[in-house]
């Protein structure tokens, strides 16, 4: 070989070619073999980096979720009554062992307004209050704040989102790492008077180590993951420090990373080595690797970047992107002079769902819902799920208000079919809010709290509707102050109400078969209050059950003078769970000389089936007496075939809406025959309400239905009109006078 390079020639291209080759070839193996290092140690830095922010995200999310977790139980009236009464047992149901059970909190604290603890609760077991003393020190520094901040009535950071004020940090807890959360327990609907400073406080704590390590390393593979008040790494291990909100570290999460880039080089340079020679060639192949690597980052990054930005349950956008793409409508619309308006979705009755078939059905609606919202909405448009049964709907550029009336109405068409769950089928409705910006004029927090205004008086007008914001609603508390006076004095007076009478006749042959008894409210200044507005009005300030006994004592004592077999009276959920409602029946039965088998109580479907013990016994006491019952507007709430099985009632009255859908191709005649056939294989009797053609008369008929009531017939009259219409001669109902009139 000496021989050889001793030649000048040789020397010349040795040193001309061979040694520059060489040169370039080490010197390009060298630089890539470089930049090979610094892209795996960038890969790791990357995904380390990546890794610190993904605890770091959940650390935050799981803090915002035991605030408002705890919202669903501390903003309650209900909650403030327990708690001034110390009703232990209420509490420790629904503020401890229910927090632990649904939501994971690991204890439940609840003081007094001098900081005294009136119960605790560790792992949804109730313990000795003086345990608080465990956490006292990390909790107190919480509750004095936001004593300080009611006693101000400071109202930062509350909005429709967030209910109340709180107070919540990070620290050591009995040792261990956690969330410790202070909410005060206040009333939802502001009737029930608190001192400010002084309301009963939820303290909460989650701990961060057993529970958060599991999840963190199960879903995102942080390998030995373990939690130290210390930063004492090993080896290869990184820490992520876990701070409170005064930037006080209290500990690190510790454990050994994925390094990419670590394990590519490791893999690739003993065949680097090997294919030395082949340098560019290896390089490529390094580099088509890396490639990979990196995308496969990428790709885990947008999966992160996704379940930060969705929901997890129905994979709709969350509060989160749903705030962003109202925000960016919000921009869009103002600079280009268009409109967006907003839709606010409340699924009516869905805790019944929850409560009957358990939460699992529960999320297989909610899953099933959201597929509906996405196959009725235009893809242009946003839909998210902002938590529980709640929704809304973003529409850009929609200043046709037609156009949301009728997308409203294929919404509440969408919620209305049955869902099909445990084997059963349930019915249900959806409440709508809207809202809608004009260009220029609208900005999200407004146009946010004018759709929740506007689904407010959607609910309170009966559910299952839509209602449009209008400047109005802003005085909507103010009517109702004054509109529960004018109620209290026209009960006083009486001389406002009338009894109208809706006549029901049998299906087959047309005959007058009974009446019943609607209440009409003649106010002097507002002219005709209807029912939907006063009777619900009357539910909630204890108005009901004198106005349920002028109604039946009026019914009654007209009923007796008509050849009619029924006299049908609605009751209220409110009127049943009273001790002496049936006591007040009977005496108004005996009063009126009416008889009972005469008389049927119309009770709405969730009445009957969250009846308590005082509602069941009532019930049972009427049956004794021979009063007959009905379930009305069957339909229209939370409904169930199955669950119509356990009802005990005499009368099944078919909503309505079913009604007026035949012939629409909705499927609404196929409902209905099954709940007739369902009431017929029970022994039950049929009323098909709202009949209005005379095809469906004819297709009720045909089907089975028992009686028939609607405006085709007969339209609500008052007692001096319905006997003239139906009883001229003046004849009186006895045992043998039970002849109807024809129509």
């Amino acid at each position: 070989m000496l021989s050889d390079l001793g030649h000048p020639s040789r020397s010349r291209f040795f040193l001309r070619v061979i040694l520059p080759f060489f040169g370039v070839a080490v010197a390009l193996n060298v630089v890539a073999a470089g930049f090979l290092y610094w892209s795996a140690a960038e890969a790791d830095r990357i995904s380390i980096d990546r890794q610190r922010a993904l605890v770091d995200l959940v650390v935050s999310q799981l803090r915002e979720r035991v605030s408002h977790d705890q919202e669903s139980v501390t903003v309650w009236d209900d909650a403030v009554a327990a708690v001034q009464r110390r009703d232990l047992g209420w509490i420790d149901v629904n503020l401890g062992s229910w927090m632990n059970s649904y939501f994971g909190h690991d204890r439940a604290y609840i003081v007094d307004p001098r900081d005294n603890p009136i119960y605790a609760s560790i792992n949804g077991t109730q313990v000795d209050p003086a345990s608080l003393s465990d956490i006292w020190n990390e909790a107190e520094p919480l509750a004095s704040d936001l004593r300080s901040r009611l006693l101000q009535g400071d109202g930062t950071g509350v909005s429709e989102q967030v209910l109340s004020l709180g107070a919540s940090d990070i620290a050591v807890a009995g040792g261990r790492p956690a969330i410790v959360s202070v909410k005060p327990i206040v009333s939802d609907s502001g009737e029930i008077e608190q001192v400010a400073g002084e309301e009963y406080l939820h303290i909460a704590v989650r701990y961060l180590d057993d529970t958060l390590l599991g999840k963190l390393q199960d879903n995102y593979l942080l390998d030995g993951l373990r939690f130290s008040s210390g930063n004492s790494v090993d080896g290869a291990e990184v820490a992520s420090p876990l701070g409170s909100s005064s930037g006080e570290v209290i500990g690190y999460y510790i454990w050994t990373p994925y390094r990419p880039g670590s394990v590519v080089f490791g893999s690739v340079w003993p065949i680097w080595v090997g294919l030395f020679l082949a340098g560019l060639t290896a390089l490529s192949v390094l580099v088509v690797v890396v490639r990979r690597r990196s995308l496969s980052l990428n790709r885990s990054q947008a999966e992160i970047t996704h379940l930060a930005w969705h929901d997890n349950l129905t994979g709709l956008p969350n509060r989160i992107h749903f705030k962003h793409r109202l925000d960016e409508a919000v921009t869009t619309a103002a600079k280009r002079g268009q409109t967006v308006a907003l839709l606010y979705l409340d699924l009516d009755s869905f805790k019944d769902v929850n409560d009957t078939l358990g939460h699992p059905a529960g999320d297989v609606l909610l899953r099933e819902f959201s597929e509906r919202l996405r196959r009725t909405v235009d893809p242009g448009h946003a839909v998210a799920r902002l938590g529980g049964d709640e929704f809304a709907i973003v529409l850009c550029d929609m200043d046709d208000e037609e156009q949301i009336e009728q997308l409203c109405s294929k919404l509440l068409e969408c919620a209305r079919h049955p869902f099909h769950l445990s084997n059963t089928q349930v019915f249900l409705g959806v409440s709508i809010g809207v809202a809608v910006g004009r260009a220029g004029e609208a900005d999200a927090v407004d146009i946010t709290r004018q759709a929740d205004m506007a689904l407010y008086a959607a609910k309170k007008s009966g559910r299952s509707g839509h209602a449009v914001f209008t400047p109005d609603m802003e005085t909507l508390l103010k009517e109702r102050r004054d509109m529960e006076r004018d109620l209290r004095n026209a009960l006083d007076l009486t001389d406002q109400f009338q009894i109208h009478y809706q006549p029901l006749f049998e299906a087959k042959s047309g005959k007058l078969v009974g009446v019943e008894a609607l209440l009409r409210w003649y106010h002097p200044q507002r002219g005709a209050v209807g029912p939907d507005v006063f009777i619900p009005l009357a539910e909630e300030t204890g108005l009901i059950d004198r106005l349920g006994d002028f109604v039946l004592k009026g019914a009654c004592a007209a009923a007796c003078e008509w050849p009619v077999e029924t006299l049908a009276v609605n009751a209220s959920a409110v009127e049943l769970a009273n001790p002496a409602y049936a006591m007040r029946v009977a005496n108004i039965l005996m009063a009126t000389g009416l008889n009972p088998k005469r008389l049927e109580l119309e009770v709405t479907e969730t009445a009957m089936s969250d009846m308590d013990s005082v509602s069941r016994a009532n019930t049972l006491a009427l049956r004794k007496l021979g009063v007959r019952f009905a379930l009305d507007d069957f339909g229209t709430g939370f409904s169930s075939l199955a669950r119509l099985q356990q009802l005990d009632v005499d009368r099944i009255k078919i909503d309505r809406s079913f009604i007026r859908g035949f012939g629409t191709g909705n499927g609404d005649e196929a409902i209905v025959r099954a709940i007739v056939d369902l009431a017929k294989a029970r022994g039950l009797r049929t009323t098909g309400e709202g009949v209005e053609t005379p095809e469906q008369r004819s297709f009720l008929a045909e089907m089975g239905c028992d009686e028939l009531q609607g405006f085709l017939m007969a339209r609500p009259l008052s007692q001096d009109a319905l006997r003239e219409t139906f009883f001229p001669d003046g004849m009186i109902f006895s045992s043998r006078a039970t002849g109807t009139r024809p129509v």
